[in-house]
């Protein structure tokens, strides 16, 4: 039948791209470089008193100098002691200020970013969570892009990963997340970032208006800003260098996992059309192709279309796990696919109904 031979080359096409677009930001060379630009790190922090010092710890251990960079952390109406303990880990270092914001600008997390952004006094911008922990060389790696003329540049943010179900999902979808995030913007095609791992010079920021036309929704003070910067044909790019990750934990609980995603869905619905349609074939695509086995009643080839997805997804994630320090075996890429793949839907009918707040 047609329609089971075009799905397939669809599926094989795209997962192809990606793979070899995966493939090829990791084989790229660092340029032996000594980058000596200043940079402004921001960090957004509302009820993070378990979290901070590991953030400080980390940035405090970063190969890049200190007299080269700041870091700017803002207190957003914690009800914890937060603001405080900031304060008390970074007093012994002059390259640190924390604030705690009592007006913003706009909403949410946006407004606390806008506000540290508008402090900063270098000009370029860095933007992490208060719960990550960047590796060493994160300052230097988006100073070597930005040194070349980046404007916007998307990090790499893995998750750190355990053996507890909420932990295993979050992991595996946010591997199929970097695999289509990052593969995406390396043929051209950028659409989203982790906020976890962000940055963009301050001039741009500032012709784009700031955060002043992301406030579609609560969330995406990241794919909204990075909406607006692909909408002016600004210059992105990628940062996946060696130690250049941050990494964060997952999710506690699948409430919160769920919670979560329902942000994430919602800040999707304002992407840019094309990007919508992308997103919309592909994940169409692998839903059909995981439930084909139904339509066997109509006719058995449509059992084709669930071994290429069976065995596309194995090789894909399979190829492509190490690079993000992920490890599953055959088995669970199977199980988790398809967990996957239903948590979209429901994922999707929370983000279409589900109200969401900044913590």
């Amino acid at each position: 039948m047609a329609i089971i031979l075009i799905i397939s080359l669809i599926y094989i096409i795209i997962t192809s791209l990606l793979l070899n677009s995966i493939k090829s930001i990791f084989s790229t060379l660092w340029p032996d470089s000594k980058p000596k630009i200043k940079i402004s790190v921001i960090v957004a922090a509302k009820n993070e008193e378990q979290n901070i010092h590991a953030l400080i710890n980390s940035l405090s251990n970063q190969s890049y100098p200190a007299d080269l960079f700041e870091v700017i952390i803002i207190d957003d109406g914690s009800t914890d002691n937060t603001y405080e303990k900031a304060v008390g880990l970074t007093k012994e270092y002059q390259n640190y200020t924390v604030y705690k914001v009592l007006a913003k600008k706009f909403p949410g997390k946006k407004g606390a970013l806008q506000f540290g952004i508008e402090k900063a006094q270098n000009p370029f911008i860095l933007i992490t969570d208060a719960d990550c922990r960047p590796e060493k060389n994160w300052i230097k790696s988006f100073a070597v892009k930005f040194e070349s003329g980046s404007e916007f540049i998307i990090g790499t943010a893995p998750l750190t990963q355990h053996k507890f179900f909420a932990n295993k999902i979050s992991c595996f979808e946010n591997l199929r997340t970097l695999l289509l995030t990052l593969g995406a913007a390396n043929i051209g095609m950028p659409y989203s970032a982790a906020a976890r791992s962000f940055g963009f010079k301050k001039e741009s920021f500032e012709k784009l208006s700031g955060y002043k036309n992301t406030l579609d929704t609560i969330s995406g003070d990241d794919d909204l800003l990075l909406r607006e910067a692909v909408k002016h044909k600004m210059k992105i790019d990628i940062v996946a260098e060696k130690d250049s990750f941050v990494f964060s934990d997952t999710p506690k609980s699948f409430s919160e996992y769920l919670m979560q995603k329902t942000r994430h869905i919602k800040t999707s619905f304002h992407y840019i059309f094309i990007h919508k349609i992308f997103l919309a074939v592909w994940h169409l695509i692998n839903l059909f192709m995981l439930f084909s086995p139904i339509f066997m009643i109509i006719s058995s080839k449509f059992l084709i279309l669930f071994l290429v997805k069976i065995f596309g997804d194995i090789y894909l994630v399979s190829s492509t796990r190490k690079y993000f320090n992920y490890k599953f075996d055959f088995l669970e890429i199977i199980f988790y696919q398809a967990v996957y793949e239903i948590l979209l839907i429901i994922n999707f009918i929370n983000g279409s109904f589900r109200k969401v707040q900044w913590k």
